[in-house]
């Protein structure tokens, strides 16, 4: 795919993806939602990848749906508003699940205003940190619409019931330093230091771990904190790591632990991921 709407760029094992239509302050159109999905999988797929940062050009880093198309462009009866919940074909919320699903930790740079959709697509993202000064808002109940890209799924599960209520009851924007207090981003930086943070927190999290390791831990991480017993995450955590630690990637760890030594793993999440992987597709299907 040849993206129009977002760049990606490559920076070692990291892919930093740019949202790009600063002219209008990177709003969402279903074409860039399409683009993120492909670059996601993309990124899932090559095993040079170890973390994607996402991050906006301009001032902005996405000033939510591209309301261009007037008191209509939501209504999907018309081009306008088609365009902006999809593209080609694709449903909604494919780039939610792009996100999700991935397999290497992704980090949202916050580096300006980041509403609706803007901030939304940022949930399933595993680190968020804000430029001071940045600007967010949960505001679709001043729109009368209804929290979206599974918002009211993801939003309690990082920042608790009481803290998203008061935001999306309310619709209100609120700068870096409210979300930095409420949970939502774990750091606020100065805006000409945040993509350099974003990469350091990107290479904490690739320079010295297992990318198999990575991957595995993130998605039993998301899918089993809201769970309401231990029981289904103990049937699986306990053979996994029996698999686990007959692979090669168990020994490095821990010979270069004991020669104190930066571990060079050979796994791949490309062909070395568990038996067990993934787990929530057989729990269904049961």
């Amino acid at each position: 795919m040849n993206y129009e709407q977002i760049i990606c760029e490559t920076d070692g094992p990291l892919l930093i993806l740019t949202l790009n239509r600063p002219d209008k302050l990177n709003a969402y159109t279903g074409a860039m939602g399409a683009e993120i999905t492909d670059a996601f999988q993309r990124a899932d797929a090559d095993d040079a990848i170890r973390a994607v940062i996402v991050t906006g050009s301009g001032r902005a880093f996405c000033a939510g749906a591209d309301v261009s198309g007037g008191a209509k462009s939501f209504d999907t009866s018309g081009s306008h508003g088609a365009g902006v919940f999809s593209s080609s074909g694709q449903r909604s919320g494919r780039f939610i699940e792009a996100i999700f699903n991935c397999r290497k930790p992704s980090i949202a740079a916050i580096n300006g205003a980041a509403v609706g959709v803007g901030i939304t697509m940022t949930l399933p993202m595993d680190v968020r940190i804000a430029a001071k000064g940045a600007r967010i808002g949960f505001i679709f109940a001043r729109r009368g619409l209804v929290p979206e890209a599974g918002s009211a799924w993801f939003l309690p599960k990082l920042v608790g019931l009481p803290q998203s209520l008061r935001w999306c009851l309310s619709g209100r924007t609120f700068d870096a330093d409210e979300a930095l207090k409420g949970g939502l981003v774990s750091e606020t930086v100065e805006p000409a230091e945040l993509l350099d943070r974003a990469k350091e927190i990107g290479h904490e999290m690739s320079d010295e771990t297992s990318p198999v390791a990575i991957a595995l831990t993130r998605q039993m991480l998301w899918r089993f904190a809201g769970a309401p017993d231990p029981f289904g995450l103990l049937e699986i955590d306990k053979p996994m790591s029996i698999e686990r630690g007959g692979h090669a990637d168990v020994r490095e760890g821990v010979q270069s632990f004991i020669e104190k030594r930066k571990p060079s793993f050979p796994g791949k999440v490309s062909q070395d991921m568990p038996s067990q992987y993934p787990w929530w597709k057989d729990r269904a299907d049961g």
